[in-house]
């Protein structure tokens, strides 16, 4: 594996009895990029997302993450990242602050260290005035950046996000991304999936995905130039509509 790449798929497949839910797909992603899988629901993305993070095995093709192939090390790679799912995956009966120190302990953390963790991820969360308020008491967009706070605990190089805005307002969305853009400038890669197109402005580069297929995969102003259109709903109508014409 390329040591400027953290993640390398070689012509990976999945499937699911005579269902093909990934077909094919290759790409790189570069360290401290931040990429995006965006498509509608049922494109493929959550299943390429859990075969990356080591929790399904490939039907075919390589995947590489930090160094690690998924399908021979998928235990390597679950220590070597962290990963948001796409529903709140915390528990909603501890408070902020013991939710905290729970995943610090699932994830390894050193005792000598939890503390200042957890002080980094409140801080990062704007939530160290609530660390004593049930996670159930807090609103949507809240528990989505104590999630992000609580995945990035013991310094993953890598994260994987899944749908992490999903049923998420528009101003939470965009207070999240703010948190993504801060952690891939101090260097991790973010790989996240979304089926809300104007989230792929904030991505360095994306991969468009249909039906299994990733379908074009650029920058965003580059796929927008490319296709001579001015959004990235517009990009994803055209590459839909190529695909098609070209299975008939």
């Amino acid at each position: 594996m390329s040591t400027e790449h953290a993640v390398e798929i070689d012509r990976l497949q999945k499937r699911f009895g005579d269902f093909v839910a990934v077909d094919d797909v290759s790409l790189t992603v570069r360290r401290g990029e931040i990429f995006g899988f965006l498509g509608p629901n049922g494109a493929g993305k959550s299943t390429t997302i859990r075969i990356l993070c080591g929790l399904l095995a490939p039907s075919q093709g390589r995947a590489m993450v930090n160094g690690f192939d998924v399908a021979a090390q998928p235990e390597l790679v679950k220590q070597s990242i962290g990963y948001m799912s796409q529903k709140f995956s915390l528990y909603d009966d501890l408070t902020v602050e013991e939710n905290l120190e729970f995943f610090c302990g699932i994830y390894g953390v050193e005792k000598a260290i939890r503390a200042q963790r957890i002080e980094r991820a409140l801080a990062m969360a704007e939530l160290a005035d609530k660390r004593t308020m049930k996670t159930s008491l807090l609103p949507g967009g809240w528990k989505q950046r104590l999630a992000l706070g609580a995945a990035n605990l013991h310094d993953p190089p890598i994260l994987f996000l899944d749908e992490p805005t999903s049923g998420v307002d528009p101003i939470a969305r965009r207070k999240f991304w703010d948190l993504i853009d801060d952690l891939s400038q101090a260097g991790r890669t973010i790989f996240v999936t979304t089926h809300y197109m104007d989230e792929a402005e904030y991505c360095h580069r994306i991969a468009l995905l249909y039906k299994g297929k990733a379908v074009a995969m650029d920058s965003p102003r580059e796929l927008k130039r490319l296709m001579n259109v001015r959004s990235m709903e517009e990009v994803f109508v055209a590459a839909i509509e190529r695909e098609d014409g070209a299975a008939r």
